[in-house]
């Protein structure tokens, strides 16, 4: 039975990407500059539509490539609009070097992004390397685990990106969320709008009464003072996220935090994980649980900025952890995720550090089962009653 978290919400049946079209629809931006690519299309062919029905009063702004839509999507934000664009994959890569400037700039632009793998060789399914070769552009990462995250994310993402003034990109998982259809409670228009609030930016382009210069060349001088500035911006942008968060459930009553723990408080083996596959992980859990297994998992919702010293605390009183990472990091350390994790690990505890292990699943859309969860969570039983971690890195379900 499907129960409604707020009184004047509506059920519906919509796939990630028609949920993250239809928060955007009642966010009703000024402008959106977008450039289609799959698994992303839809998100912007359903908003075009809203647009060309005269549904929303947007000025849409069709281009001739991503590095284009960036571009016009930070004209647009530093000219004094909200501004809103979607994109996936080779996409999101070709506007790496605008990613840098919108953020540089401190422009909130808000993102549709929907993780796909990186070519060669050509894939159009999902994994996380597109937005982990992001990781450190300057934006707010906030990950969505089904259609119901991705649509509420969105909304929270324009007051996000606005308080903390930071571009801020919202993803779903390729095709295993944007093209899947899920239960889905919506908002009414007005109460989305009355949430966002009005745009009204300190300073933009076209106020010609407080004129000021916006990308002018920035040396040695002064560069690094606003590196740190962009830096610091994002450590602050924790308590935004939490604050906004707490205003969306005194609204509309579901919960957010920097990540989620599930059956934590006792857990003595625990995954981190971040998007779609922590679904199928929960299943797993609950099924260990009921066998007397205290497994446990935490899901990261905001990856940008990283929640270190949260994670950390959290993490403390647990045996094993596997860290499960849907990109790889082609012969880093290891894999982003892992990377992360372990840091704040080491610089956030001083005794009883969790023993570690990280696993490289997914790549290219390939299925994660029940199966591997539950040989995931006998190793780790192992290692907590003191067996060798052996080889720390492990690639899931590939052919070797």
């Amino acid at each position: 039975m499907v129960t409604k978290t707020s009184k004047t919400g509506i059920i519906v049946a919509k796939t990630g990407n028609e949920a993250m079209a239809e928060s955007m629809r009642q966010i009703a931006p000024d402008v959106v500059a977008a450039y289609p690519i799959t698994p992303a299309t839809e998100v912007v062919q359903i908003f075009s539509q809203f647009v060309a029905d005269g549904i929303v009063p947007t000025e849409y702004v069709a281009v001739e490539s991503e590095h284009s839509a960036m571009s016009a999507c930070i004209g647009s934000c530093a000219a004094g609009a909200r501004t809103m664009t979607g994109t996936s994959s080779q996409g999101l890569a070709l506007m790496w070097e605008m990613l840098y400037i919108a953020a540089g700039l401190r422009l909130p632009i808000v993102m549709a992004e929907v993780n796909r793998a990186l070519s060669a060789p050509i894939n159009i399914h999902g994994d996380q390397s597109d937005t982990m070769g992001a990781r450190d552009a300057g934006w707010i990462q906030i990950y969505s685990e089904n259609s119901q995250e991705a649509y509420d994310n969105m909304i929270q993402a324009v007051r996000i990106a606005e308080k903390a003034l930071l571009p801020t990109m919202v993803t779903t998982d390729g095709f295993i969320i944007s093209h899947c259809l899920e239960v889905v409670e919506t908002a009414p228009d007005a109460e989305v709008k009355a949430f966002v609030g009005e745009y009204k930016p300190a300073r933009y382009l076209l106020d010609i009464k407080k004129p000021f210069t916006l990308g002018a060349i920035d040396l040695q001088d002064y560069y690094f003072e606003h590196r740190w500035q962009l830096a610091e911006a994002m450590r602050n942008a924790s308590s935004i996220i939490l604050d906004v968060a707490k205003d969306f459930k005194a609204k509309f009553g579901r919960e957010y935090g920097l990540y989620e723990k599930y059956k934590m408080d006792d857990a003595e083996v625990a995954l981190v994980i971040i998007g779609s596959a922590a679904g199928t992980a929960k299943v797993v859990i609950d099924e260990l649980r009921a066998k007397g297994v205290k497994a446990g998992l935490i899901k990261i919702r905001v990856f940008r900025p990283f929640p270190a010293k949260e994670l950390a605390n959290d993490l403390a009183k647990v045996k094993a952890i596997a860290v499960m990472d849907r990109s790889d990091a082609c012969a880093g350390s290891y894999a982003p995720l892992f990377n992360e994790v372990t840091a704040a690990l080491y610089t956030n505890l001083t005794a009883n550090l969790p023993k570690a292990v990280n696993y490289v699943y997914g790549l290219g859309g390939r299925d994660i089962t029940l199966e591997h969860f539950n040989d995931v969570f006998s190793r780790l039983q192992g290692i907590a009653k003191g067996d060798k971690i052996g080889e720390p890195l492990t690639y899931i379900n590939v052919r070797i």
